[in-house]
C-alpha cells in the first residue's frame, strides 16, 4: 500500500494521548498517507487458529477476486475447489452445472447433499485502501462513547467500505443502519435530512446501539445459560457483532438450537452453520467476513505480527 509505514505498537512518535485512548484495545498506530492512525489488531484470530481455516480463506479469496471470477467451493465447509472464470461458468446449462457439482463429490467425498456453491468476487465492492482513514475516525468516535473500537473498524470493513449506500432493506450510511433504529438512537431520518450519511453522526448512533442494546442483549443471552465471558474475548465481540447485524432476538433464536454451555470460538463456528428465524446465510457469514477483512487490512498495511 502506497505511503503506509508501520511504526509498532502505539508508537510514542505518533500516540494521540492518553486522555483520548485510555483504553487499550490492541490498538497500534500507523503513518497513514503521512498521517498518524489508529488500528486494532486482535491476536486472538491467530492464536485461534483462524487465519488458516476454510471460512476465512474462502472470504479472503473473495475480497481480493474481481468479479469476473468466481469460486466453487464446499457450501459447508467452504472448502474451495475451483477459481474459474464468470463467463465459463455462465456458459455451463444447468445440467452441466450439476453434471459438475456431482462430479466434485465424487472426487472429494462429500456427500450427495453436500451443496456446491459458484460465488463471484468481491473485490469491486471490498475496498480495504478507501476505508482505512474512516476507520481511524470510527475508532475515535467508539472510543469517546465508552464502546470497544473493534466494532467501528469491523462494521466499516463489512458494511460499506469507502462508500455510501443504500442496502436492499434499506439499511443506509457507513455503518449501514436502519431507519427505525436511526430513529431510536437519536439520529433524524425524514424526506429532508438523513443523518445517517453524515460520518460522526452514523457512527455516534452505531455505537450508541452497540453499548445499549447489543451488548446488554448479548450478555443477558450469555447469563440466560450461565455462559462467563469477558468483553476483548474475541468470541464475545464476534457474538455482539451478530447482535448487530441479525439482531439480538435472532441471534437468540439460533443459540436456543445450539444451546450452548460455555463460550468460546466453537459456538462462532456452530454459529456458522446454524440458521433459525432471520439468522440465514448472511448472518452466518458475518463473523467470517469480519475475521477475514481484519486479515486482509493488516496484510494491506503491510506487517506481519507474530501468532
Amino acid at each position: 500500500m502506497k505511503a503506509l509505514l508501520l511504526l509498532g505498537f502505539l508508537s510514542p512518535l505518533y500516540f494521540l494521548g492518553s486522555d483520548t485512548i485510555p483504553v487499550d484495545y490492541g490498538k497500534v498506530s500507523i503513518l497513514f498517507k503521512n498521517n498518524p492512525h489508529f488500528f486494532i489488531h486482535n491476536k486472538d484470530i491467530f492464536r485461534e487458529g483462524l487465519d488458516t481455516l476454510n471460512q476465512t480463506l474462502f472470504w479472503r479469496k473473495l475480497i481480493r477476486l474481481t468479479p469476473d471470477s468466481g469460486v466453487i467451493s464446499s457450501g459447508n465447509t467452504r472448502h474451495m475447489i475451483a477459481v474459474v472464470p464468470v463467463s465459463d461458468w455462465a456458459d455451463l446449462n444447468d445440467k452441466q452445472q450439476q453434471n459438475y457439482r456431482d462430479s466434485v463429490r465424487k472426487v472429494h467425498k462429500l456427500d450427495s447433499t453436500e451443496k456446491i456453491l459458484f460465488t463471484k468476487g468481491k473485490g469491486d465492492f471490498y475496498k480495504i485502501e478507501d476505508v482505512m482513514p474512516d476507520i481511524h475516525r470510527g475508532i475515535m468516535i467508539f472510543d469517546s462513547n465508552g464502546v470497544d473500537p473493534f466494532y467501528a473498524q469491523a462494521i466499516l470493513l463489512i458494511e460499506s467500505p469507502g462508500r455510501l449506500q443504500k442496502s436492499p432493506v434499506g439499511a443506509y450510511g457507513p455503518f449501514q443502519i436502519m431507519k427505525r433504529v436511526a430513529l431510536k438512537m437519536g439520529m433524524k431520518v425524514n424526506k429532508y435530512v438523513d443523518e445517517r450519511k453524515d460520518f460522526d453522526k452514523s457512527a455516534w448512533g452505531a455505537s450508541r446501539l452497540i453499548k445499549t442494546i447489543c451488548i446488554p442483549y448479548t450478555n443477558a443471552m450469555l447469563e440466560k445459560r450461565g455462559i462467563a465471558w469477558c468483553e476483548s474475548d474475541l468470541w464475545y465481540r464476534l457474538l455482539v457483532l451478530h447482535s448487530y447485524h441479525a439482531g439480538a432476538g435472532n441471534v437468540e433464536k439460533a443459540l436456543a438450537v445450539i444451546n450452548p454451555t460455555v463460550g468460546n470460538m466453537d459456538l462462532i463456528k456452530t454459529l456458522w452453520q446454524t440458521k433459525a428465524g432471520a439468522f440465514g446465510n448472511s448472518s452466518q457469514n458475518y463473523s467470517q467476513l469480519a475475521i477475514a477483512s481484519i486479515l486482509e487490512m493488516d496484510e494491506a498495511m503491510g506487517y506481519v505480527l507474530s501468532k
